[in-house]
């Protein structure tokens, strides 16, 4: 991610946690709120502009310089014990993903079934947990980097894949929003790495709008999962029927 894209998803983090919205941005700048949705995804804009913008989010300029570099210092990973707690209890979870998806205390007490109490109970151990930093008010913010991921074959990775996943996979991923292919062929180990990089640029841009998408009110957005599964495979039955099962090794 470039520089400028970095400071940009810091601003938007510093507007969302100020409760300032695209349309009020919009409303001070003189702006369509698809315009100012532009000027972010385009990460395109002159320094008055950027001053502009930090002036609506009470900042200067190089606080939100200091802002990015403190964000890009936190942590991008939890620990095994850390994700074994989460995994094991599901309304800590829940908060989790929820404050990973930039809700407020607000949005989940207004969706979801659990008390002021409850979720007040589990800020505080993802506080402890150094996923968020609590605050005043029931405010917190996220204390993990924008490339946060959860452990490869980690508690919470084996969690979705056994209890999630096959949940996700039951669907015809015909309805509005759904899509659904596989594909099958041989490719050479350059054309792998080929691949492999290109599902790289996916995700992060699939973050990047995810990021980008932070500062919209919660009823325009929408949880959207993506499942990306790559690797060099041969379907077992035709593996069994070959001379020599392991005559072909990536």
């Amino acid at each position: 991610m470039s520089q400028v894209a970095a400071l940009l998803n810091t601003l938007k983090r510093e507007l969302k946690a100020s409760g300032i919205t695209y349309a009020n941005v919009a409303d001070r700048l003189g702006l369509s709120e698809s315009s100012v949705k532009r000027m972010f995804s385009e990460s395109k804009l002159s320094l008055d502009r950027l001053e502009a913008l930090c002036q609506i989010a009470g900042l200067d300029i190089s606080d939100l310089v200091r802002k990015m570099a403190s964000e890009r210092k936190r942590i991008n990973r939890l620990t095994q014990e850390q994700e074994r707690e989460v995994a094991a209890d599901p309304k800590l979870l829940l908060v989790a993903i929820c404050v990973l998806n930039a809700w407020t205390f607000e949005e989940i007490i207004a969706t979801y079934t659990l008390s002021e109490h409850e979720v007040i109970q589990l800020l505080a151990r993802l506080d402890r947990l150094r996923l968020i930093d609590l605050q005043p008010l029931n405010r917190f913010r996220l204390t993990v980097g924008s490339d946060f991921q959860w452990i490869p074959n980690g508690p919470i990775q084996r969690f979705f894949s056994r209890d999630v996943q096959p949940r996700f996979m039951r669907s015809s991923f015909t309805g509005p929003g759904e899509k659904f292919e596989f594909r099958s062929g041989m490719l050479s180990r350059a054309s792998n790495a080929t691949m492999l990089k290109k599902l790289d640029r996916l995700l992060a841009e699939f973050n990047e709008l995810h990021q980008e998408d932070s500062g919209l009110p919660l009823e325009e957005r929408f949880g959207s999962s993506l499942l990306i599964a790559f690797r060099p495979w041969e379907f077992s039955v035709f593996r069994d029927l070959r001379r020599d099962p392991q005559e072909k090794i990536f």
